[in-house]
């Protein structure tokens, strides 16, 4: 999808050099990364999961390395277990009116969490949210989405396309569902900004009037909030991605009159993208109106650019310049420049040119602060999809408008605004990009999960390319001495990322001195060197047969005690609360340790104990517990000790022979319980209350079958 015959002409020259290279020194030892010391560091008590989960980063930038680090920990926050349906992944920690119920989930965020996901070295939690997503209704069209097309780069990282393919007739209909948003005239795809997640854009101020008068309307039905129906680049790139995704799938399938179909209207698709939605003025995709209203008419262009136009470059929709009768690349110009789409601070989602540009329409009616809008606003949803997308036009295109030094400011930029306060990140909604502050900053929008950042350092900063053959693709968007004052980075080691069935480990040292392995960049595959080079440049790998067994177990145990919110399933009760929805919280599936937003089950109580149960609601085998208590170390601390107990005919009984791992309850990590098997109506913890005035919190309890019996096998 995104290599061309030029590179391909380099590419073998490059991927010859490879094994020249390797020839010279074979033997060279793999260097080990402080895994532990990193994961205590970054994790605290919850470092065993991270440990298990994801490849670990050392890189000479501190916030970079930070942030890399908080992003996986917001990525396990925001997974949801559900019960036998697996698991789903969220936008928002907690419930919002417009999430899907009872899961709490959206569409519009699931390529996200795929692209992010994909870098987990177990693939069972994305195999699970692909079959959520394509059998539990979970893209439900309630946004324009690009699900499919993140669905086939998950299989080109983990190399197995089964979790794919067994969907790809639900992606054809999924596909085929938006045709109630085509215009088979124009072969283009058109919709509201508001059911493209970015309400408030020059389309729907236009259309609505709003943009044409001086004092802002607080009436949604005329101020940009709903209509401004558009042809849009990012819905029909969407497509386009998702079209050739299923092109792909089908010719794995042999069905080739499918794969025929999708590739021919992927390419209609790519054309009339080029030649609609190009505007010369502009030298910008931009969009042109769907239909007329008082104020605007149907074809013609918005008046200003906006930071969607990149959305073409995300899957390479736009040709080579090297090839092309237009240079569409001059786009990427107005990225850079400090009057247009630059900002200070961020991105800019519009120009400040747009007359319109930051005028706030929309406040939160329970507080009075504003809402979201795209009139200009610093938006990481869409900073990250143009960051991949840049990624793609330096690994993948000739131009010489924007350069390596240039990525790596803007990434720069986008990992700053996750650091609210020094040390503290916290990523938000959306930011202001002349000032830095944050916009929206509601309760809701703490810690939000709606853009990516692991695949960016991995894909883009480290560039590990990740590809459909059994080669590896490397190609690190370090700056290559383009003159610029961007300040180097003179080291990066990520190990043990799982690829296509193997552990493979990258390591960058500018001098030698930090790795004491030589100069340059090495790739070591499964703990033998594959690659070295004195120069960071572009490299190609042969990988060795894939290991016979898995590098991990790809089963998820269910979670027993688990209910998102379903009128059937186990019921919490407890002893004491502040409301019954904290005593379902303990049960909900959602888990994460963060302050900012509660969640979980506390007694109001000054009694030296209390209990929370739940009832299964039918006799259920049990042979572990895990529970997570959550510590502020201010007002909030896990209870002395506790017991674990079942109902029997002669009431509550101490489950017999528990052995604690750790033995004391651990705050911010888990406890787990471990028994031998024993079928159980319900469950009940009594909890040691931590001594006055500190409080208990009960973020989550889980039980679980013993091992071997059902669970999600994606």
């Amino acid at each position: 999808m995104r290599i061309f015959i030029a590179n391909r002409v380099i590419a073998f020259c490059l991927f010859m050099s490879a094994f020249t290279l390797v020839a010279q020194s074979p033997t060279t030892k793999e260097p080990l990364l402080s895994r532990e010391t990193l994961a205590a560091e970054y994790f605290g008590a919850d470092a065993p999961w991270f440990l298990r989960n994801i490849p670990f980063l050392e890189i000479d930038d501190p916030e970079i390395q930070q942030v890399y680090y908080y992003r996986w920990k917001l990525f396990r926050s925001h997974i949801r277990e559900i019960g036998p349906q697996g698991t789903t992944v969220l936008e928002f920690l907690d419930n919002v009116p417009w999430a899907r119920q009872p899961y709490t989930d959206l569409n519009d965020s699931a390529s996200f969490h795929l692209l992010e996901g994909r870098w987990l070295r177990d693939p069972a939690v994305v195999d699970s949210l692909i079959d959520h997503l394509y059998t539990g209704g979970a893209n439900d069209r309630h946004f324009s989405e690009s699900i499919a097309a993140a669905t086939v780069s998950t299989t080109l990282v983990t190399g197995d396309t089964t979790p794919a393919l067994r969907h790809l007739d639900t992606m054809q209909h999924i596909y085929n569902l938006w045709d109630d948003h085509f215009d088979r005239e124009r072969n283009l795809y058109w919709v509201e900004p508001l059911l493209d997640a970015t309400e408030y854009t020059i389309s729907s101020i236009d259309a609505s009037g709003a943009g044409f008068i001086d004092t802002p309307s607080t009436d949604a039905g005329h101020n940009g909030f709903t209509g401004g129906y558009a042809f849009r680049p990012s819905i029909s790139s969407y497509q386009y991605g998702n079209a050739l995704a299923i092109a792909r799938l089908a010719a794995l399938a042999g069905k080739l009159d499918v794969a025929t179909d999708y590739t021919r209207r992927a390419e209609q698709l790519r054309s009339a993208v080029l030649t609609q939605l190009w505007n010369p003025a502009l030298q910008h995709f931009t969009d042109r109106y769907q239909r007329s209203t008082t104020y605007v008419t149907a074809g013609d262009f918005i008046r200003g650019r906006e930071l969607v136009g990149y959305l073409p470059w995300f899957y390479d929709l736009p040709p080579d310049n090297v090839s092309a009768a237009t240079d569409y690349s001059v786009a990427w110009r107005h990225l850079l420049a400090p009057a247009e789409l630059a900002g200070p601070q961020g991105l800019r989602t519009v120009e400040p040119s747009y007359p319109r540009y930051l005028t706030q329409y929309r406040y939160d009616q329970a507080t009075g602060s504003p809402e979201c809008q795209w009139n200009g606003p610093s938006w990481p949803f869409q900073t990250s999809q143009v960051l991949t997308a840049l990624a793609n036009l330096l690994n993948d295109y000739h131009q010489t408008y924007i350069t390596r030094s240039d990525y790596l400011h803007l990434l720069r930029q986008y990992t700053h605004q996750h650091l609210l306060s020094p040390g503290h990140p916290d990523i938000q909604e959306d930011y202001n990009p002349d000032t830095g502050g944050t916009i929206v900053g509601l309760s809701r929008s703490h810690h939000y999960s709606h853009s990516t950042y692991v695949d960016l350092i991995l894909s883009g900063l480290i560039g590990i390319r990740p590809r459909a053959d059994e080669t590896l693709e490397i190609n690190p968007l370090l700056p290559l001495h383009d003159g610029k004052d961007e300040r180097p980075i003179r080291y990066f080691a990520i190990q043990n990322i799982a690829y296509h069935g193997h552990n493979v480990s990258v390591f960058y040292d500018a001098d030698g001195s930090r790795y004491q392995i030589g100069r340059g960049l090495f790739v070591f595959v499964d703990g033998k060197r594959l690659y070295s080079s004195g120069r960071l440049g572009h490299a190609l790998i042969a990988l060795p047969n894939r290991p016979s067994k898995p590098l991990l177990p790809t089963a998820m145990p269910v979670d027993l005690a688990v209910n998102p919110g379903f009128p059937y399933g186990p019921i919490a009760t407890a002893s004491s609360a502040d409301s019954p929805k904290a005593i379902a919280e303990a049960i909900d599936g959602r888990l994460w340790f963060f302050p900012e937003i509660p969640n979980g089950w506390s007694p109001v109580t000054s009694d030296a104990t209390s209990w929370y149960a739940v009832d299964f609601r039918q006799s259920t085998t049990v042979a572990s517990v895990e529970l997570y208590f959550f510590s502020d170390g201010e007002k909030f601390f896990p209870p002395s000790d506790f017991r674990l107990q079942y109902q029997s005919a002669a009431g509550w009984l101490d489950i017999p022979n528990q052995k604690r791992n750790p033995q004391q309850p651990l705050a911010n990590g888990e406890t787990e319980i471990t028994f031998a098997a024993l079928p159980v109506d319900a469950l009940r913890v009594v909890f040691t209350n931590p001594p006055a005035p500190f409080r208990l919190r009960l973020i989550e309890i889980k039980a679980f079958a013993p091992s071997g019996n059902p669970s999600l096998a994606p």
